[in-house]
């Protein structure tokens, strides 16, 4: 159903449970049952499911909302830009996650298969993103985000650029690519060098630029974006060095 465009998995699944999704005209209640979307013949509420038009939407996403389709603890979520806009739009999934404190590019689509490709740690798809920081960074803690750092919780964790953009007597700018995504990898590393982040937005996905779209907006993806990050993950698990640091492993 997912693969469909018409919910999320978790949406299917309680639909299913629920005793509301037919399959070929049968009653199916397990969320495993397999199905050939095209092919087999689905029904929720005895209608049955179109495959949707393809949707893929950039935001910018601002501080202070969830990314999620609903939060257990009430809090505004993405979505509510969505609606706020009137658009009549089709369901719609965000592709990985920015965490409640963090801002900027944040893809959402209805292809689900395509949302997974573009998320997937295997593709080391670069994300940039602009870090304001409570000190004025050295070469010191440059070279240690790109070295890498041991969390407090045991991960090794590192970055894979970082460069200075600009400097105030007591804080900076930095750029920090990253070509994987651990959960709040980038809060998690400064965290372990002593150092707070002001602000986190994330600027680009691959070739994919945040520009100039204004904050709490989205709009839908060229096609020639949309080509763009596609040749993007073709090209680069071809690519990949796996990268071993020993001084972070001994550190």
């Amino acid at each position: 159903m997912s693969k469909l465009g018409y919910c999320s998995r978790s949406q299917a699944e309680e639909l299913i449970r629920a005793g509301r999704v037919r399959l070929n005209a049968k009653l199916y209640r397990n969320p495993e049952t397999p199905v050939a979307p095209d092919r087999d013949v689905i029904e929720v509420d005895e209608t049955r499911i179109e495959p949707g038009e393809k949707i893929y939407l950039m935001m910018n996403k601002p501080r202070g909302l969830v990314t999620t389709a609903s939060d257990e603890k009430g809090r505004e979520t993405v979505y509510s830009v969505l609606q706020k806009s009137g658009e009549p739009l089709p369901w719609v999934a965000p592709v990985g996650r920015l965490d409640k404190a963090s801002e900027g590019l944040l893809l959402l689509t209805n292809d689900s298969e395509w949302g997974a490709r573009i998320a997937d740690p295997e593709t080391h798809l670069d994300k940039i993103y602009h870090v304001q920081i409570d000190r004025v960074a050295d070469e010191k803690l440059l070279r240690a985000l790109e070295r890498g750092v041991r969390t407090i919780d045991g991960d090794c964790l590192r970055v894979s650029r970082c460069t200075l953009l600009r400097t105030g007597d007591k804080n900076c700018w930095l750029e920090i690519v990253l070509d994987e995504g651990k959960n709040r990898q980038i809060r998690r590393i400064l965290d372990a060098l002593q150092t707070e982040v002001l602000r986190l937005v994330r600027v680009a996905i691959g070739p994919l630029q945040l520009g100039t779209l204004p904050k709490g907006k989205f709009r839908q993806l060229v096609p020639e974006e949309k080509k763009s990050l596609d040749f993007a993950v073709r090209k680069r698990p071809k690519a990949i060095i796996h990268h071993i640091d020993h001084r972070v492993t001994q550190g």
